[in-house]
């Protein structure tokens, strides 16, 4: 029986490509009492395997919590998974603001002691004795309440680029930091406060709030759903939005806007920005705010020590990394010497800039595609891009399709190329390629041939 991914991000990439089929990003938790996680996870992933569900799940003694990707086709039977469960019937699925057909890649489930590390010692309280949920507009109006303080119990790097206006941002790297700080910070307001809590999707604040109450304070809330569901109901019922910039969240996007303010800034040169990117250097790996301008001129690396590691040949690199506990702590990163406009515990309500339209991703073009490669380089000032041949041949005058999150999908006929360094009317597997691009392109984006 098969348990575990057969196929690689890149090879299931393509598949969901040439499916041509829309896919919902989505999340969700529960809370619940199962005796056996190792077969509650294996059957899980036979169900949602079949169903070519993707993501990122944890489940432990004391519940679950996922985030996927799904064909909009599935969603139904990808319920009634769920419905088998009594723990999951009803249960909210967060649906995404802004939907990604490559969010995730692989379907991961992993078994962990707590689906969120919160450090706490669950049994000197009782986790159920919870806060009083509210939704947006119930939120909004105790947040007008001068007797409220409000508090973001998710990391410095979410919050960063968008967050609660007037709400407390702790400047902390894992969630289990923030407790101990917010009890010690609002330790005289437990009588006469309204604590208010929110989070990305509701699960950390669903025991933080029941902590809190524990530790003696009165009134007690938070944001049902989190800031998803939030914006969710922010457009179904027409609201003010409280919350300004981006919600960061944890797959391929990155993030997902729900203002159209920017009010963080590229670590790098200071031009407001608020796109996350990791180091391409695989020994740093370093989650960072990056701008276009940046990430061109870097190559998507957060250093000139890594931008130098980075065109060393494999064996030096992989030298260099050994022994280093890197892995997969991708987003428990986020601070560093070297980003100078990083401001951990400094951050705005202001917005700095306007955020730039973007192409709606999910409006994909129709069309037949091979994939040829992904993008390695953009040139700014020439507005030239480079890439690398991995499959089948390309020549002059061939139509090509540029593919990525935020690019969008973008057709234009190669007029000419320049081929490891001269120009030339075709290009073969393992070539350098370089030509004109007329809009910016990014490193994740792919490079396509349409065939007819």
């Amino acid at each position: 029986m098969q348990l575990y991914n057969t196929l690689s991000a890149e090879e299931r990439a393509v598949m969901i490509d040439d499916a041509g089929k829309q896919r919902l990003t989505l999340s969700f938790y529960a809370y619940a009492k199962i005796q056996d996680p190792k077969k509650f996870r294996d059957d899980l992933f036979i169900a949602w395997n079949a169903l070519d569900a993707l993501g990122r799940i944890y489940v432990a003694h004391e519940g679950i919590n996922a985030q996927m990707s799904i064909p909009e086709e599935n969603l139904e039977a990808f319920r009634a998974t769920l419905e088998v469960y009594d723990f999951m019937k009803g249960i909210r699925l967060n649906e995404a603001v802004e939907h990604d057909d490559h969010s995730f890649l692989k379907l991961t489930i992993k078994v962990r002691d707590k689906i969120v590390a919160d450090g706490l010692n669950d049994d000197t309280f009782d986790v159920t004795n919870i806060g009083v949920h509210l939704k947006a507009k119930e939120f909004n109006e105790i947040l007008d309440d001068p007797n409220t303080i409000v508090v973001d119990f998710r990391n410095h790097y979410e919050s960063e680029v968008g967050h609660f206006k007037g709400a407390i941002t702790p400047d902390v790297e894992t969630f289990r930091e923030s407790l101990p700080i917010i009890n010690e910070q609002l330790k005289d307001h437990k009588d006469d406060k309204n604590l208010v809590m929110y989070c990305t999707g509701g699960i950390r604040c669903e025991k933080a709030s029941a902590y809190f109450k524990h530790q003696g304070f009165k009134n007690v809330f938070q944001l049902e759903g989190g800031i998803i569901n939030y914006a969710k109901q922010l457009k179904e019922e027409g609201l003010e939005s409280k919350f300004i910039g981006k919600n960061f969240v944890f797959d391929n996007r990155l993030g997902e806007r729900i203002t159209e303010d920017i009010i963080s800034q590229c670590h790098q040169c200071g031009k407001p920005c608020d796109n996350h990117t990791n180091c391409e250097n695989d020994g740093c790996h370093l989650l960072f705010i990056q701008c276009d301008d940046c990430k061109a001129a870097m190559e998507n690396c957060c250093s000139t020590e890594c931008l130098e590691i980075i065109h060393m040949p494999l064996v030096d690199q992989v030298r260099l990394r050994t022994g280093k506990q890197v892995g997969n702590k991708v987003f428990r990163k986020g601070k560093s010497e070297n980003l100078k406009f990083k401001h951990s515990g400094e951050l705005s309500d202001t917005a700095l800039a306007p955020a730039e339209k973007q192409a709606d991703i999910r409006q994909k073009i129709k069309v037949k595609k091979v994939l040829l490669g992904k993008a390695e380089h953009y040139y700014v000032k020439a507005q030239v891009g480079q890439f690398t041949i991995e499959n089948q041949e390309l020549n002059a005058g061939d139509k090509i399709l540029i593919s990525g999150p935020t690019t969008g999908e973008q057709e234009l006929v190669l007029e000419k190329m320049i081929v490891n360094g001269a120009e030339t009317q075709s290009a073969k597997v393992g070539d350098k390629i370089t030509f004109e691009v007329p809009f910016r392109i990014r490193l994740s984006d792919k490079l396509y041939k349409i065939v007819n």
